[in-house]
């Protein structure tokens, strides 16, 4: 029998523990998030209202966040999409048409700076702000509070307001070693035999266990 901790869309994969979910079957067919394959979300208040953590998310602005496999994500992160965009290029931020008593004919299109796009294993800190048109490269971390304004590289650790670049995580040639081999990708059985490798410093081991899956 499979454990429940290796089914991806399990609700509550650490039995008793109600605050931590995996996030898949948590958003499965929501229009404007997507989450991958063992990406989790910690909350102390309710885990299964993660769409109440995606700020503006309206129908009129076409624009969505996706979220790679095995993402860590801690409470309070938010994700703010464009639906709160107001002109900046106008003489007045004022949105006076979503009001429609002011007589304001049509302004064109709203300010879209496209959608949210996080990519795999990925650890989001406590109240981290991703702001829109953002993309977070693999195995990147957003530190604690941390307001996300521009893409973060992979591997690539990153703080405050706006957030910059604190350091990389590993060694340059240990990241493309690692962006080449994509572990995220491989078969669930793979990913387990390779679970004591990931939690090590030990690329080769890693490699050892590609090669012989």
């Amino acid at each position: 029998m499979t454990s429940p901790a290796l089914d991806p869309m399990t609700r509550f994969p650490v039995p008793g523990q109600a605050s931590l979910a995996y996030l898949k079957p948590i958003v499965a067919g929501h229009p404007k998030i997507e989450a991958g394959e063992f990406t989790y979300i910690h909350s102390f208040d309710d885990p299964e209202r993660f769409a109440d953590q995606v700020k503006y998310a309206f129908d009129f602005i076409d624009d969505r966040l996706v979220i790679g496999k095995f993402c860590s994500i801690a409470h309070g992160a938010s994700f703010v999409l464009n639906g709160g965009n107001h002109f900046t290029d106008r003489l007045s931020s004022y949105p006076f048409p979503v009001f429609g008593a002011w007589g304001q004919p049509d302004p064109g299109p709203w300010p879209n700076k496209g959608g949210i796009t996080i990519g795999h294993d990925v650890w989001i800190g406590w109240d981290a702000v991703i702001m829109p048109g953002v993309s977070i490269g693999h195995g990147a971390i957003i530190a604690t509070k941390a307001v996300v304004t521009r893409d973060v590289a992979p591997y690539t650790i990153v703080g405050g307001n706006p957030a910059q670049p604190i350091k990389t995580r590993l060694p340059d040639d240990m990241i493309a070693r690692l962006l080449d081999l994509a572990w995220w990708d491989w078969p669930v059985d793979t990913i387990k035999a390779a679970s004591p490798a990931l939690m090590s410093g030990d690329i080769a081991a890693l490699e050892a266990v590609a090669s012989h899956a």
